[in-house]
């Protein structure tokens, strides 16, 4: 059993004992979240698709803890113009541990 997550504007395949990182949401470590926007759920061989979510269900999850991701380097050049700029930026992240799917 798997299904489709929607959550920072990203979507994710999930599976039950699962661990993923997503874009931070508001919960502290150890807590209970579910994530009721769920656009696919697929149960064998049952599919369940979401025009655009799936009324009803949910995927529950453990907050394992939050941090920052690895920095991404921007750098803006332009040749012969005297114009060099860098920039760096690290996005804050939330680990999931994915506990259950329900219908």
């Amino acid at each position: 059993m798997y299904a489709i997550i929607q959550s920072g504007g990203k979507q994710h395949r999930v599976s039950i004992g699962e661990r993923l990182k997503v874009e931070l949401l508001k919960g502290e470590t150890g807590e209970s979240l579910d994530i009721t926007e769920v656009l696919m759920v697929v149960d064998g061989d049952k599919i369940t698709i979401g025009a655009p979510s799936v009324g009803g269900a949910k995927v529950t999850a453990e907050v394992l803890g939050h941090g920052r991701g690895d920095k991404v380097r921007i750098v803006k050049h332009r040749r012969r113009k005297h114009y060099h700029k860098e920039q760096g930026h690290r996005q804050w992240y939330t680990e999931l541990k994915i506990t259950g799917i329900t219908l």
